[in-house]
């Protein structure tokens, strides 16, 4: 007798399965990889000078201003939902550092904000599919930064809608303004734009 596995069981072997795609050509295939619930996204070009420069800014400001115990991380490793079949990668995570006392994935319930970089290949991928996963994850805070047009939005508050998680709250901001992100609040001077 056979037992066919139910869409749960299905999902959880097609979300491995596509991690285990990501995992292989991570370091052979220029680009960044990250899984959503409609499939793989790859951002083909690798971050660009101005893209890099803003998460390092962004980062070495909101360091400034938080307590010690936490950190606007970039770098790896990535934030996980399994059963969600959701695997992304902020540009900054602002987390306990406890919190990333971890073998592998973080968990995206312990982040207490993301902060995105818009990438000049795949703008849509800030703007509308992390835009969706992010709240759906836990995240309370989502901040995005777009060099491409030298304005941004911190979206927060999440609440039920029909289509899911949402945020509620968004406030844009245009370059060379103050934002506040969470409980700190930076400056945007001297954020570099895409040429």
């Amino acid at each position: 007798m056979a037992i066919a596995p139910d869409d749960a069981q299905r999902d959880s072997v097609h979300y491995l399965a596509m991690r285990d795609i990501v995992e292989q050509m991570q370091d052979s295939v220029p680009g960044k990889f990250e899984i959503t619930e409609e499939g793989i996204v790859h951002d083909m070009m690798a971050p660009a000078g101005p893209h890099e420069l803003t998460a390092l800014r962004v980062r070495k400001r909101l360091e400034k201003v938080m307590p010690e115990e936490l950190v606007a991380h970039t770098g790896t490793p990535d934030v996980e939902d399994t059963p969600r079949g959701i695997l992304r990668h902020p540009d900054i995570m602002v987390i306990a550092e406890t919190d990333m006392e971890v073998a592998n994935s973080v968990d995206p319930r312990t982040l207490i904000a993301a902060v995105e970089v818009v990438s000049r290949s795949n703008p849509d991928n800030d703007w509308v599919s992390k835009m969706r996963d992010y709240p759906l994850l836990g995240i309370p805070v989502y901040a995005i930064f777009d060099p491409r047009t030298g304005t941004g939005a911190v979206l927060s508050e999440i609440h039920t809608t029909p289509e899911g998680p949402r945020y509620a709250i968004r406030k844009d901001f245009v370059y060379g303004e103050d934002v506040t992100i969470g409980e700190w609040t930076i400056s945007t001077d001297a954020l570099p734009r895409y040429a």
